[in-house]
């Protein structure tokens, strides 16, 4: 089979750029089916040709990578003394997986929105959008320098911002996506710093040649020691931003507010992993800084078990999912941390499968209770809607950490490799995450039992005219899909000590084959302590199972009452640690005094407004003279004339003496 020609590259992000040129121009005036139509084949063919590509480089004797280069009129697409960039794809096997998950869960995710969004003003504005996020993130992926990766990681930000807040009159979602906006503003300056400081020390942005000059030449760990720390830990400030971590994770609790398959596809499966996917792409830099290694497992570890105590007593269940988002991410994290990158994009892939299919089926529990979202009042959906029962309980298992489902394969590769790590803190590591494990498990069963298990709870009176129904075909068909891939989607990486051949790192080997320390070092533990962990991590999520079914199904009023024992513990979790109001009360209210009290007063009213109203007054007062001059009254110009002359002859008598006495 011919490896695929470089320039079909293009055609995967272009192809969805055109359904938003098309809906975006034309929508408003086309039918529902047909925008429906573009948006679905817009984003169908850049699968198959992601699809065509895992073929043709998959296969023996491919290569490991291609490159396209696009110089239009023959030029470079930025070239300045002593730097030059070029809008440059590049494929590889990690590029492959991101293309996977960016294309084949957006298509699903597409389908299901023709569905859900059937009846929802604004129909063609949405598709455009979703499309218009679909080029970004596949410029971000494909990106062969940091240049281009940071203009697909800017276009996605714009997105998640049109997104958020697509029901732009409702106050609290056009909040949200301001919200998200500025917070990711402030992870993209740290990327930007990281990029100058790039130019500055590299004198490139190119993937290849900032990697391979530390690659090749072993000194550069030695001789960049004073600025590769800080170019790592900039550049992980942009992915904390992105990726929703601490303390930049407040933003994607909020964007619950967008629709529901804008939750799946850009805050759970795709937009939200691009800072999991540049610190894995950046590998050779950061395997270049221990203290960087160091802090990203940390943050990671730290986020991870902090979002997921605060999903564990909400209420509202897209905020669970929402917090369950954050907690993953940080998983993620913490595997690149130890240098397991391998382990973090196995759970990237994962994730991407069941977190997709939690928040569709999610959105299914929602369209059935006419947009109930409270899980107090849900319960006994078990018997009402079957289909999203049983594929929403394949999210759950799977991300619970259940043998064989996905997530148990993923989630504990990375905690294997967490605690043989040579990281000195790998013990303290592995604990938070198996900790972590325990409380997924927990509150996504709670989630489970709350929903669709006991006595209805649903507000007679708000479905007096809306019965509990199934969702239709096209919304229960991607659900079917994703339930398949979140059961076997993870035995492409089952270990060794399981009987497994770990095909995913062997996939992703040339890739992160010049770093991945904790990788190699785990290897040469054997498979006992991998089967004691593996063992470990399974009593822990099925510890998480009991306890929720203790709670929620066999003694239902058992959480109450310990939530009433211990209030100001609950109230500290359930207010989410008041994080959000310490920002407000120290960073934001200050920063308005600042600018409302400063520099809107001083500068803007007294500057800049003062500097216009004085220029006006001036000319005014230069008019009125001119005025007064010229009246057309004979009298008035022989006085002006008669007091010009004596001033001309006081300047001539008195001028020289009164200069010789300055």
């Amino acid at each position: 089979m011919n490896p695929m020609p470089a320039s079909y590259l293009w055609f995967i992000p272009l192809l969805p750029f055109s359904g938003f040129l098309i809906n975006g121009t034309l929508g408003r005036r086309l039918p529902r089916a047909v925008v429906g139509t573009v948006a679905l084949l817009f984003t169908a063919l850049p699968a198959a040709l992601v699809a065509w590509l895992w073929m043709t480089m998959c296969a023996a004797g491919a290569p490991t990578s291609i490159e396209s280069v696009f110089r239009p009129y023959g030029h470079e697409w930025i070239a300045i003394t002593g730097f030059h960039a070029d809008f440059a794809f590049t494929v590889d096997h990690l590029t492959l997986i991101m293309l996977g998950v960016v294309t084949g869960v957006g298509f699903l995710i597409h389908i299901y929105s023709v569905g859900y969004m059937a009846h929802e003003e604004g129909y063609w504005r949405f598709f455009a959008y979703l499309n218009l996020f679909m080029f970004f993130m596949s410029v971000l992926v494909l990106a062969a320098n940091f240049l281009l990766l940071f203009v697909g990681w800017e276009g996605v930000g714009l997105c998640s911002y049109l997104l958020i807040g697509f029901y732009f009159k409702k106050t609290s979602a056009a909040n949200a996506g301001k919200k998200a906006f500025v917070v990711n503003r402030i992870g993209d300056f740290g990327f930007l710093l990281a990029m100058f400081l790039l130019v500055a020390h590299f004198g490139s942005l190119s993937f290849t040649q900032v990697f391979s000059t530390i690659a090749q030449n072993p000194q550069w760990q030695q001789q960049g020691a004073h600025f590769l720390p800080t170019i790592c830990l900039l550049l992980l400030l942009g992915a904390a931003g992105k990726s929703a971590q601490i303390p930049l994770y407040i933003w994607l609790p909020d964007a619950m507010e967008g629709p529901t398959p804008v939750s799946a596809l850009i805050h759970a499966a795709t937009m939200v992993t691009a800072g999991v996917y540049m610190v894995a792409r950046c590998h050779v830099l950061f395997d270049s800084s221990p203290l960087a290694l160091t802090v990203v497992a940390c943050i990671g570890a730290a986020t991870a078990i902090f979002a997921a105590s605060i999903g564990m007593v909400q209420h509202d269940i897209k905020r669970v999912l929402a917090y369950s988002t954050i907690s993953q991410l940080g998983y993620m994290f913490l595997a690149c941390g130890v240098g397991a990158y391998a382990a973090g994009i196995f759970h990237l892939l994962t994730h991407s499968f069941f977190k997709a299919l939690l928040f569709l089926a999610a959105g299914s529990v929602i369209h059935a209770l006419s947009g109930e979202q409270d899980m107090r009042k849900m319960g006994g959906l078990r018997t009402r809607t079957p289909i999203t029962f049983w594929t929403m309980s394949a999210g759950v298992f799977a991300i619970a950490g259940i043998p064989p489902f996905s997530g148990f394969f993923s989630k504990d590769e990375i905690l294997y490799r967490t605690f043989t790590s040579p990281n000195p803190l790998h013990i303290v590591l592995w604990l938070a995450g198996l900790l972590t494990a325990g409380m997924t498990s927990f509150y996504m069963f709670r989630l489970w039992f709350k929903t669709f298990f006991g006595e209805p709870r649903a507000d007679p009176h708000a479905n007096a005219h809306h019965s509990i129904h199934e969702s239709s075909w096209i919304m229960l068909l991607p659900l079917v899909v994703l339930a398949l891939l979140s059961v076997a989607g993870g035995w492409i990486g089952i270990p060794a000590a399981l009987g497994g051949n770990n095909g995913i790192e062997r996939f992703l080997g040339p890739i992160f084959a010049n770093g991945a320390t904790g990788e190699a070092v785990a290897l040469t533990t054997g498979h006992g302590l991998e089967l004691a962990l593996a063992v470990v991590s399974v009593l822990v999520a099925l510890a998480g199972f009991y306890i929720a079914y203790v709670f929620y199904y066999e003694k239902p009023g058992t959480a109450t009452t310990l939530a009433e024992r211990n209030r100001r513990t609950y109230d500290l979790v359930k207010n989410k640690y008041w994080v959000d109001e310490f920002y407000n009360a120290f960073l934001i209210t200050p920063l308005l005094m600042f600018t409302r009290g400063i520099l809107e007063l001083v500068f803007e009213r007294g500057v800049v407004d003062g500097s216009g109203k004085a220029a006006g007054a001036t000319t005014r007062g230069m008019a009125w003279l001119t005025r007064k001059q010229i009246s057309g009254n004979i009298r008035s110009y022989a006085g002006w004339l008669a007091i010009g002359a004596a001033a001309v002859i006081a300047v001539m008598l008195f001028g020289n003496s009164l200069w010789g006495h300055l």
